[in-house]
């Protein structure tokens, strides 16, 4: 029990305030994210082509390279998002940071990845001639 100005505070006290402080950094991480996904929801459903009406071998290729960039920068999203909480709500515990290290690292990779997905959309368009 610790004493202040106005009177004894308990320890339990002491950490509900900061489970409070770190619930509201959790729902403003989440909100952030839930604006980032709507924005790429929004920006996917505008671009949306059916592949099965592609007219060229091109086409499909393009459309297949589009569909690997949307989906490796969702995932490398989430792990951005996942590394974020767990990085605010491990506070000073060095797993926690770790893993908060770990998830930022995987998001790297997914990114990087959805970077080069043309790259090897063009190396497949070299493989079957279009």
């Amino acid at each position: 029990m610790r004493l202040n100005a106005h009177g004894p505070k308990s320890t339990t006290q002491q950490r509900g305030h900061s489970r409070s402080t770190n619930w509201s950094r959790v729902a403003l991480a989440a909100g952030a994210v839930a604006l980032v996904l709507l924005t790429f929801v929004s920006a996917a459903h505008a671009d949306t082509t059916i592949v099965a009406l592609a007219k060229s071998v091109d086409e499909v290729l393009t459309n297949i390279r589009n569909w690997i960039m949307g989906i490796l920068a969702l995932l490398a999203t989430v792990f951005l998002s996942i590394g974020g909480a767990r990085w605010i709500m491990g506070g000073n515990d060095p797993g926690e940071v770790e893993k908060a290290k770990s998830a930022f690292r995987s998001a790297g990779w997914g990114y990087g990845l959805a970077a080069l997905a043309p790259l090897v959309v063009e190396i497949l368009k070299g493989i079957v001639g279009a």
